[in-house]
Order: structure tokens, then C-alpha cells, then sequence
């Protein structure tokens, strides 16, 4: 028997749109010979719905469109494993995170999502009661037993410290093959634990194992397909793409299929991901166009590239905005960006006529005060101001273009180059940016070489540089690796010795009152495990963790 596993990209919240795609893939496995088709997770509502779930006539919607899908699928010969949303009728929480089988018009079994994730980007647990019984069907002589995505990732003789305090597949009744319908995000360098995973499972167990993830973007949250199988001695035998839908048909009684090619670089995952991420978000937005500002700079130089291998070059709108303050040089490198990368329109609007009117209207309130770090931010919301004003006359959707040392540290100026509706890089740390521009270029320029090269600056006041702010981008990257994904407080930063604790306590001193910030800013899209955005819940009126103790430097 071969079995078609069914990569799919659905819209969240189009049940109906989802239904139709879903009916093709599985018309299409079946004219491929498959009799049996298994889809991702909450397949027919998108993952993840959210807030949807709060309301009941999305859930009827959901339940009555699995019914039609189910007589639909009824003259193919294929029975179908669907993700899927139904009513919890016992006590609990109000939902069910299902899995579905289909075969001869009707859903014959649902399996109830036993492991409910709520940590990092994941809230299960406030919309979903877990399930409780395992479920496994037959088809052509061969047991199947069906898990939902975090189901498989429990087992105790691979982890060393497990999350939960049962393990599905523990004590389960027997089954000669596993299915897996996942919606599993993306970060970079994740497919290698994964595969390792499911290949550990697949051979301790003994069984063949079908794993099936969902491809494509929803908000920040990017999911790059890679469904595969593995055969009962650990061994992969069939993967299909990543980054877009695919069906892989896999021989069950075959030893070999098809592994899909792959780059597991990090430079390669992330610009598949981050492009995948921004023409999803605009795509399923009814966006065909995005605009950004061009400052010369490395930031806005990378967010460009994606932009236009992600949308098409014809379909970007750059603005040059100098001040008093840019070098010819950046203007120079932002038109020569714009060249390369042949973007569809360009236009250069000098700020000097606004800041002089600021400058002016303000005299009279700021009297004698000397200069800061004010006069610097009205020239950054002047920019913002101009983008948003071409973004609305044109209709087009503004990225903005800060990265994520710049985010984490505050290095931003809100309501200035802070504003757009997506945040391409957030989840870049700017060492990342400049290897991610250096590997664009592997195989001839598109970002300026001079743009890679020079010291990076805001130019918002004569001879600025970031250094005169921040401690080198190696330096800093390091520390905010430390705070923000090991964890690791201020004082027990220091205490490893690697960086002067007093560069430390400064750079957790600017991550605490950068705060207010990151709740105002663009989603950002997530290829880490520590993302700025919804896996990132940290109070803003609080005494933080990156303050240092009372009474200690």
C-alpha cells in the first residue's frame, strides 16, 4: 500500500478554502496510487487559530466542513487522516484538537490531542482539552495508530528531561506503523532534531513512521513542511520539500522512496524562511507590494533582497530619505542596492526641510537646551512618517528593518524606523545580518560590498557610529544570547568571565527598558527558539531579572 503525506499550506480561518485544497491533494494522491493520504495538523482551520476558537460558529463552521470533506473524499478509495477542531462534549475545556479518519464518505474516528504545549509560541491549554485514549485503525492488514504533533515528542529514553508526565506511546496497544500529523514552526537548525528524533522513535519502537507537518506562514510563525518517513530501523526513506507544499507517496512495504534535496545551512534555511515568511504574510493579507526605506545600511540593504526574492523586484518600493548627516556614500550604496536587485521604483526625498520645521516649532519649547538624543529621534519619525505616507498613498505594505540586537537593546526609535507592519530581520542578531548579506553574495554582488564593509551607523548626527552607543556587535550578540535564550541572569553573565561585568549590567540595564518598545513593535518573524513577539511574555512594569541585585554592581 503507498501512503501520500500531504504537505499542505493552509490559510488560518479560510475552513472552506482549506477544505477545497485538501480534497484536491487527496484526488491527487489517490491518481497517484496512494490508498491512504494523512494532512497536518488543524489542517482545515490553519494552525494556529488562536482567539478563532473562542467563538463557536468558527468551530460549527469546522465541524460541518470535516463532514463534507469526509463524503467528498468517499469516491476516491482513500482514507484520510485529517487535522481538525470539533466541540469537547464531556467535561473540560470547551475544544478538541483533532485528528480525523475518513473512508467511505464519512469520519469513521477522531484521536484527541493528548499533549498540550504551552510554552514559547504555543497556548493550547486555553483552548483544549486533552485527549486520553489512543486510536488505531486498520487499513489493508496494517495497524495505524495516529498521534497529533507534540504526542511523539515525550519519549523518555530520548530526552533526558521530559515535559510532560505521560507519554502517549507508552503502554499503547500494538500498531505496525505510526502517523504524525504536526504543524511544527520553524527555527533554524531544528529538522536536524527532528529527524534524529523520529528516526530514535521509529526504531525503538520497530515501526514505520509517518510524520506530516504543515508548510508555510501564518503572522510570525514560519512552518517549513520537510514531511518524511522512517522505516523500522531508524533509517529515513522518503522526505518531501521544504518551504512549500508537496506530497511525498510513500511505498509501505518498500525500503527506499524519495528524500527530497535540502540545504540545512543556516544561511540557507534562513533565506528560504524569512522569504517564505514575508510573501505568506502578504499573500494571505491580499498584499502584492511592499515599500521599506533604503538607508545604505546593512539592515535595510538584507530586508530589500528578501523582500525582492520574496515578492519579485517589480513589486518594491525603496525611499532614500538623506539628511545633513548621510554620507554620499550610503546614498550611493542604496542606489546601487536598488540596481541590483532591479527594485521596481525608487524615489530619494531629502529630510533637511523638515528638520529645519521641527527644528523651528520646537524652539520656542526647547530653549537653551542643547541637542540629544531628541533631535536624533525627530529625524527617525520624520522617515517613518514619509514611509507610512508612501505605504498609504500607493497602497503598499512597509517592512521595517531593525534587527534583533537593535530590538533587544533599544536601539530604535519608536514611531520612527520602529514603524511597519512586519519586522523581516527581528530575529536576526546583527553578526547573523552581515553573514546572511555575505552569503547573498556567494555568487556575485547584490548587496554593496561597501555596505558590508563599513562601520554601521544610524548617521543621525556627524561621524556617528553604533560603537559610540553599544559595546562591538560580537561582543553584544554574545551577551544577548546569554540573557535571552540561556537564560542566564546578569550577575551569573558576569561570573563566567567572559565579558566585563560592567558591559554586561549595561547591555541587561538597555534589554529591561527597551520593554515598552517591543510591545509597540511590527510582528516580528521567527526563525529561533527565543523570538520577540508571542513567545516573549515578559512584564513591562515589573523589577526585572536584568536588573542587577540591590546592593551589587
Amino acid at each position: 500500500m503507498k501512503c501520500a503525506l500531504v504537505q499542505l499550506n493552509p490559510k488560518v480561518g479560510d475552513i472552506r478554502g482549506n477544505s477545497r485544497k485538501a480534497l484536491e491533494a487527496v484526488r491527487e494522491a489517490a491518481a497517484r496510487g496512494a490508498g491512504l493520504a494523512v494532512l497536518p495538523e488543524l489542517a482545515l482551520t490553519g494552525y494556529p487559530p488562536r482567539d478563532l476558537l473562542l467563538y463557536p460558529s468558527f468551530v460549527e463552521e469546522a465541524e460541518r466542513e470535516a463532514s463534507e470533506l469526509a463524503r467528498g473524499l468517499g469516491g476516491t478509495g482513500v482514507t484520510a487522516v485529517v487535522g481538525s477542531v470539533g466541540f469537547n462534549r464531556g467535561k473540560g475545556r470547551p475544544l478538541r484538537n483533532l485528528a480525523l479518519v475518513m473512508e467511505g464518505g464519512a469520519v469513521r474516528h477522531a484521536y484527541a490531542k493528548r499533549l498540550l504545549p504551552s510554552y514559547d509560541v504555543f497556548d493550547e491549554a486555553r483552548y483544549f482539552e486533552a485527549g486520553d485514549s489512543p486510536l488505531v485503525f486498520s487499513k489493508d492488514g496494517i495497524r495505524f495508530a495516529v498521534t497529533v504533533c507534540e504526542d511523539v515528542w515525550n519519549d523518555e529514553a530520548y530526552w533526558p528531561a521530559p515535559l510532560y508526565r505521560v507519554d502517549p506511546l507508552e503502554g499503547h496497544p500494538p500498531f505496525d506503523a505510526l502517523i504524525n500529523l504536526s504543524a511544527s514552526p520553524f527555527s533554524v537548525g531544528k529538522q536536524g532534531l527532528r529527524e534524529d528524533m523520529l528516526s530514535a522513535l521509529a526504531a525503538r519502537r520497530k515501526v514505520r513512521t509517518l510524520y506530516v507537518n504543515q508548510a508555510g506562514a501564518n503572522d510570525e510563525l514560519i512552518f517549513d513542511g520537510r514531511s518524511s518517513c522512517f522505516g523500522p530501523d531508524g533509517r529515513m526513506t522518503d522526505r518531501a520539500k521544504g518551504f512549500e507544499e508537496d506530497m511525498a507517496v510513500v511505498d509501505l512495504a518498500g525500503s527506499g522512496g524519495n528524500v527530497a534535496g535540502d540545504d540545512l545551512s543556516p544561511e540557507g534555511e534562513t533565506w528560504r524562511a524569512l522569504g517564505l515568511g514575508v510573501r505568506d504574510y502578504c499573500e494571505k493579507n491580499g498584499i502584492s507590494s511592499v515599500c521599506l526605506g533604503l538607508s545604505g545600511g546593512i539592515d535595510s540593504a538584507l530586508t530589500a533582497a528578501i523582500a525582492a526574492s520574496a515578492m519579485g523586484p517589480e513589486n518594491v518600493h525603496g525611499l532614500i530619505m538623506p539628511s545633513p548627516y548621510s554620507s554620499g556614500h550610503s546614498v550611493r550604496d542604496a542606489e546601487d542596492l536598488a540596481a541590483n536587485l532591479k527594485l521596481g521604483r525608487i524615489d530619494r526625498v531629502a529630510i533637511s526641510p523638515a528638520m529645519e520645521a521641527f527644528g523651528g516649532m520646537l524652539e520656542p519649547v526647547f530653549g537653551d537646551l542643547p541637542p540629544d538624543a531628541t533631535e536624533e529621534n525627530v529625524q527617525a519619525r520624520i522617515r517613518g512618517a514619509l514611509l507610512m505616507a508612501v505605504a498609504n498613498k500607493f497602497g503598499r505594505m512597509l517592512l521595517t528593518t531593525g534587527n534583533k540586537s537593535e530590538i533587544s537593546v533599544g536601539y530604535c526609535t519608536i514611531y520612527g524606523d520602529m514603524c511597519g507592519a512586519l519586522a523581516v530581520i527581528g530575529d536576526l542578531y546583527k553578526t547573523e545580518v552581515f553573514r546572511l548579506a555575505e552569503w547573498i553574495n556567494r555568487d556575485g554582488v547584490l548587496i554593496p560590498e561597501n555596505t558590508i564593509s563599513k562601520p554601521p551607523s544610524a548617521e543621525l548626527k556627524p561621524g556617528q557610529t553604533d560603537q559610540d552607543s553599544l559595546p562591538p556587535y560580537a561582543e553584544l550578540d554574545e551577551i544577548l544570547k546569554g540573557l535571552l535564550e540561556r537564560r542566564r541572569s546578569p550577575g551569573e553573565l558576569a561570573s563566567e568571565g567572559r565579558h566585563a561585568p560592567q558591559t554586561v549590567m549595561k547591555v541587561a540595564s538597555l534589554v529591561r527598558a527597551a520593554e515598552f518598545k517591543r510591545r509597540q513593535a511590527a510582528p516580528v518573524l521567527r526563525i529561533t527558539g527565543q523570538a520577540f513577539g508571542v513567545g516573549w511574555r515578559m512584564p513591562v512594569a515589573c523589577r526585572s531579572v536584568f536588573e542587577p541585585v540591590r546592593g551589587k554592581a
